[in-house]
């Protein structure tokens, strides 16, 4: 089920959970939580490429929500008021660690990738290697996303990743549906122009090969097989989970770039963890809405 589509059903209304939640309702407000949670948490991934700022950041948001539940009105649709919240929170939050490592465009990052040294490798080890290999894919087009602004960034997640149209998309950033497609349109263009001129992926007629730089950076502990960040079996991709591509989408060469981001992780396992039972069972939680 992709919450950013235009229309969505649940077995619970929205609105039925905020009122049982005010009244302190704990159920209502762990399942309105279990319902959203997801989706803050991907897009908190996305935005910051670390698991566990991700996970850090979702807790402040949640926190920001449930805070100002009372105020919700129901003008709008409850899922926009909410990711207004999330979104407002991300554009303004203090650099996370990546961000403030990597802190690089798209040319300090392609001077990056140069200076990772090429090692030829051979088909039989390609195959060995080929979920290290994958990890550093993964981990590459994650970087890229790093090299947009945040405002491009937050807006090629939600309206290229998680498939939120235009209305959706501008009433959530409360821009008008035409800046929201001009900005949009900007982000693809970035990712594009980088792809197009660097990776092996999209042009074949780039030199950079995952398969030529994964020895360099599993020599430099860049990438730790033991504990990969992306390509784990657990996860699905936003591919499978969100569904097909918005049918206006520009260009071919544009769909491929986005086909080959929609593979990265999509973590729908998240919420089954013991985080939201922790955040539910938090004093600051339970005092916030009296919960029973």
């Amino acid at each position: 089920m992709n919450h950013f589509t235009t229309a969505y059903s649940t077995d619970q209304d929205d609105q039925s959970l905020i009122e049982q939640a005010i009244k302190g309702n704990r159920n209502a407000l762990e399942n309105l939580l279990k319902k959203h949670q997801p989706y803050i948490y991907n897009i908190a991934w996305k935005m910051v490429q670390m698991p566990d700022d991700a996970q850090d950041i979702t807790q402040e948001v949640m926190v920001k929500v449930i805070t100002n539940l009372s105020k919700f009105r129901g003008e709008s649709e409850f899922r926009t008021w909410l990711y207004r919240i999330v979104t407002n929170h991300f554009l303004q939050m203090k650099k996370q660690k990546r961000e403030t490592l990597v802190n690089e465009d798209f040319d300090a990052f392609t001077e990056r990738l140069t200076g990772l040294p090429d090692v030829e490798i051979t088909l039989i080890e390609i195959e060995e290697k080929a979920v290290e290999i994958r990890e550093m894919n993964m981990a590459c087009m994650s970087g890229m996303l790093l090299c947009l602004t945040r405002e491009q960034r937050l807006v090629y997640i939600l309206g290229s990743l998680f498939n939120a149209d235009h209305t959706v998309g501008a009433d959530i950033l409360g821009i008008s549906k035409g800046n929201f497609r001009v900005r949009l349109s900007r982000a693809k263009k970035d990712l594009f122009n980088f792809m197009n001129n660097q990776c092996g992926l999209v042009n074949k007629s780039n030199p950079c090969r995952c398969h030529k730089k994964v020895t360099a950076v599993v020599e430099n502990q860049i990438l730790d097989s033991k504990n990969l960040l992306f390509n784990r079996e657990e996860y699905a991709s936003f591919q499978n989970y969100i569904g097909d591509s918005p049918e206006n989408l520009s260009d071919l060469m544009e769909e491929k770039v986005l086909a080959l981001h929609s593979q990265l992780p999509y973590n729908d396992t998240f919420d089954k963890k013991e985080f939201l039972n922790d955040f539910i069972s938090d004093e600051r939680v339970i005092s916030l809405l009296n919960l029973n």
